[in-house]
Formats: C-alpha cells, sequence, structure tokens
C-alpha cells in the first residue's frame, strides 16, 4: 500500500490500536486527535485514504466529510462508529464513504477497506495523469487543427468539416494528418477521448 493513511479520532486508544495494527501491514498511517488538527495539516497533505470517527467534540466525522467534498477533497473514506446508527451510514455513503465500519473494528475488514481505498486512488492517480498527457497533446495544436479535432470528435466526416468552416476536403485532410501525427494517432474515436478527456464535449 503506497498511499498514506489519515487516522482522524478523538479516542487515544483507539487512534494507537488501529495505527499500530495498519502499520504492521506496511502501511503509512498519520494520525489525528481531531478534525481541527488534520485541517490544519490538510494544505501539506499528499492524496491518501481517510479514516473517520463518526461521533467527535465541535465537528463530527460527518461534517469533516461534508467540509472536504466541499472543498474539492475527495480521498476514499472510511467511517467508523461505536453506534449502530443507520441513518448516519447513509450520510456517509451518501457523501461519498468507501465502507462503514463498526467499533470494534474488524482487523480485516478494516485492511480490505484501506485496500479498496488504494485502489480508487490509484485510477484517480492514473485519470489524471492521462487527462494531463491530452492537455499537453492538444497544447501542440494550432487553433484551426482544435477546431477540426473538434468536429471529429463530434462524428463528422471530412466533407461535412469542409463544409462547416467553408473549406476543401483536401484541406481538411491534411489538418487531419497534421493532428493524427501530433496526437500520435489517426483513430477517430482516439482522437474523441483525448478531446474530451481535457474537458471539452464531445
Amino acid at each position: 500500500m503506497t498511499a498514506p493513511v489519515y487516522l482522524v479520532d478523538d479516542d487515544a486508544a483507539v487512534r494507537d490500536a488501529l495505527s499500530l495494527l495498519l502499520s504492521t501491514v506496511g502501511v503509512d498511517v498519520r494520525t489525528f486527535p481531531g478534525p481541527e488538527n488534520f485541517l490544519s495539516a490538510l494544505p501539506k497533505l499528499d492524496p491518501g485514504c481517510l479514516i473517520l470517527d463518526i461521533r467527535m467534540p465541535a465537528i463530527s466525522g460527518l461534517k469533516l466529510q461534508e467540509r472536504l467534498t466541499a472543498s474539492g477533497v475527495a480521498w476514499p473514506t472510511v467511517v467508523i462508529s461505536g453506534h449502530g446508527d443507520i441513518e448516519a451510514c447513509r450520510k456517509a455513503f451518501r457523501n461519498g464513504a468507501i465502507d462503514f465500519l463498526s467499533k470494534p473494528v474488524d482487523e480485516q475488514d478494516l485492511i480490505d477497506a484501506i485496500q479498496k481505498g488504494q485502489m480508487a486512488l490509484d485510477r484517480t492517480a492514473e485519470a489524471d495523469a492521462e487527462r494531463r498527457e491530452a492537455v499537453a497533446l492538444l497544447a501542440g495544436l494550432t487553433q484551426r487543427e482544435r477546431e477540426v479535432l473538434s468536429f471529429v470528435a463530434r462524428g463528422f466526416a471530412t466533407r461535412e468539416i469542409a463544409g462547416a468552416l467553408g473549406v476543401s476536403p483536401r484541406t481538411v485532410e491534411s489538418h487531419r494528418a497534421a493532428i493524427g501525427a501530433k496526437l500520435g494517432t489517426t483513430s477517430p474515436a482516439e482522437m474523441a477521448r483525448l478531446w474530451i478527456e481535457v474537458g471539452n464535449g464531445p
């Protein structure tokens, strides 16, 4: 497990026990006695998995989860609770929790949940890398090539693009060849994927 795990719980005994458990399976775990401490450290933290106690003074685990979601921090979150609160469980999942565990936490359930979170982080990192690559590739296109690509992404044929832009089909083919060379693909489907990847509409 490569991404760090951040454990936020006001119960020192729980923090110590879960931290020891996770460290024995190679998890880089950092503990926080409350949401305020975690929020103060957040700007300097690398993306990771969160383990949040649902009931803490001042700011509950659910409130912290809501705050993070509102600020664009969508890290995989495991919510733990000493109370069988079904409504709180529902809220946690609505806020994007990947699992909800009751105290005393089953060791294997927690490890499985953290592994699920690590996989989600890996997928996010992979998607971010693909998007950065697409942005870099499209940055090399001229304005006219971007116009042609936008039509290609919407499924327009060469003659239709030529008619829309008021140029000859031969000119469009020339632009498509240049686009293919710069993007490293002549596949219309792959061109469309790259175009949409950077946030453009199809």
